[in-house]
């Protein structure tokens, strides 16, 4: 997804679909682990999945004597209007004493499978549309906090509690703000047949067997992010298009019109920058505009992300103000990169040192707006007297971690080299800071014949752009004895500019 033409979310559609957040199962309890107050289920994956006592919600009774209800055939129907609700398990409950094992549970997937994990399940079931989502064994209608208008929140209320059936609860989503009347209808509806789908199949159901899929990675993000912001989809799989068309038309046919298929010749990521931005914002290093740059580093346990001004401080300006500029530029990147990269759990920044609790003050705000566009659940600490920043950050998925690295062709693939697409933009941005902020008249750029001849063949060139751009010629000099990526700047004395 770009915003101002910045790629800000990007996920993968996996072959496999199984074990995706919302997926409904059929469960059968393999372990009781008391001193961690929870039990082990299995669900069909490889390791079974995690179920906290904390996840199985109060009506936990309620939802186990339905489930053994409708297998046994004592009940028939679905709805809930003639159930008799059992009583409610305390928050401070144990496991032992509700769950045994090789008992059947009716689990929801709430976190994927990550890395040696299994899934982690909840029994508090909820089935998500596009205005609202259905909790079954509750009887109270919810409006989103982001929905501050009161008379809107009293319309919402009002229909949804016009057409929701008896012990189901509904959450109405932001995205339902100014919709029709029928259209919240037509989605409470269309959820509660969902739920008796599931539990149609609940009837003859075996322990692992799935009752209710997610629907498709694409077609979720279009049901949970699409508003009146969009104004283009593009797909360049026309069964996929076909798909994604004709969702759209009926979640919002006044977009209808906006899912294209892509022709071009180009593959659809290069026509649009895309692959030179994933190969930019997915490198351990990820540079930023004004030249600094951040490192981000991967354990188990945590990630950290480390803030360098790369030596592009201002020669006008103190240390003070150069670290609170770096920092504020890298606070924005980071949370662009949180949201890109999906990283989850616990996130440590080391910022540039600042002496002046003013500036960490503006540095901690500016990280906390820069998240507010996060959907992912998530608390920002302010900066504490090590200078580090924790976030914790909401993980349901595993983290998008794409290899950016090349097979260095002089060395055969016995080392890797930054991404060559990035090249251009790196010299880019040192010839800017070499003649902005060092104010060097004349420059020479020495590199391999191979990007001599990028930078300067064709018109106009790239190097006729810098002229445009800069009013200062560059000399490119072909040098055969550097290897293909090298490249160096030299004043007008020969001497070697230090970057």
């Amino acid at each position: 997804m770009f915003e101002e033409k910045r790629l800000v979310e990007f996920s993968e559609e996996v072959s496999d679909k199984s074990f995706q957040v919302g997926d409904i199962y059929l469960g059968k309890v393999k372990k009781v682990i008391p001193g961690l107050n929870a039990c082990f289920v299995d669900i069909g994956y490889e390791k079974d999945a995690f179920l906290h006592y904390l996840d199985l919600g109060v009506h936990f009774n309620s939802l186990k004597k339905f489930t053994d209800d409708i297998q046994s055939g004592k009940k028939k129907g679905a709805l809930l209007q003639n159930f008799k609700f059992e009583e409610e398990i305390t928050k401070d409950g144990k496991i032992a004493d509700t769950i045994s094992k090789g008992q059947l549970l009716l689990v929801q997937v709430v976190k994927e499978p990550i890395s040696t994990k299994g899934p982690r399940l909840s029994s508090e079931i909820s089935i998500a549309g596009r205005y609202c989502v259905l909790v079954p064994f509750g009887d109270t209608v919810n409006i989103s906090k982001k929905v501050v208008d009161n008379a809107e929140k009293k319309r919402l209320k009002q229909i949804a509690l016009g057409v929701k059936p008896k012990n189901f609860a509904v959450i109405v989503r932001t995205a339902a703000i100014g919709c029709e009347a029928e259209e919240l209808e037509r989605d409470i509806k269309e959820l509660v047949q969902k739920w008796e789908t599931a539990i149609g199949l609940l009837k003859t159901a075996k322990p692992s067997d799935r009752l209710v899929q997610e629907i498709a990675r694409t077609t979720g993000m279009l049901r949970d992010l699409l508003n009146d912001s969009f104004q283009n989809i593009y797909l360049d799989d026309p069964r996929m298009h076909e798909e994604v068309k004709e969702y759209v038309t009926g979640i919002a046919p006044e977009k209808a019109d906006i899912v294209k298929l892509y022709k071009g010749k180009q593959s659809l990521f290069e026509h649009f920058g895309i692959d030179k931005q994933v190969k930019g914002a997915f490198g351990k290093n990820v540079t930023m505009p004004g030249g600094a740059y951040i490192i981000i580093e991967h354990t188990e346990a945590l990630h950290v992300i480390d803030v360098n001004s790369g030596n592009r401080m201002k020669q006008d300006s103190n240390q003070e103000s150069n670290a609170l500029n770096t920092n504020l530029e890298a606070a924005d990147e980071i949370a662009r990169q949180l949201r890109l990269r999906d990283m989850g759990g616990i996130i440590v920044i080391d910022f540039i040192d600042m002496r002046t609790a003013a500036n960490k003050k503006l540095v901690y705000e500016r990280m906390r707006d820069a998240m507010n566009s996060d959907r992912a659940k998530h608390t920002v600490l302010p900066i504490s007297k090590f200078g580090l920043l924790q976030i914790t950050r909401q993980r349901v998925r595993p983290e998008v971690n794409l290899v950016t690295n090349e097979v260095c062709p002089m060395c055969e693939g016995s080392g890797a080299i930054r991404p060559s697409i990035l090249l251009s933009d790196e010299v880019e941005a040192h010839l800017k800071y070499i003649f902005n902020e060092q104010n060097e008249k004349t420059v020479a750029l020495h590199m391999h014949p191979f990007l001599a001849a990028y930078f300067t063949n064709g018109f106009p060139s790239k190097r006729i752009h810098w002229w445009l751009k800069y009013k200062r010629w560059v000399k490119v000099v072909p040098e055969n004895n550097y290897h293909m990526g090298e490249y160096h700047f030299f004043n007008a004395a020969g001497e070697q500019i230090s970057i």
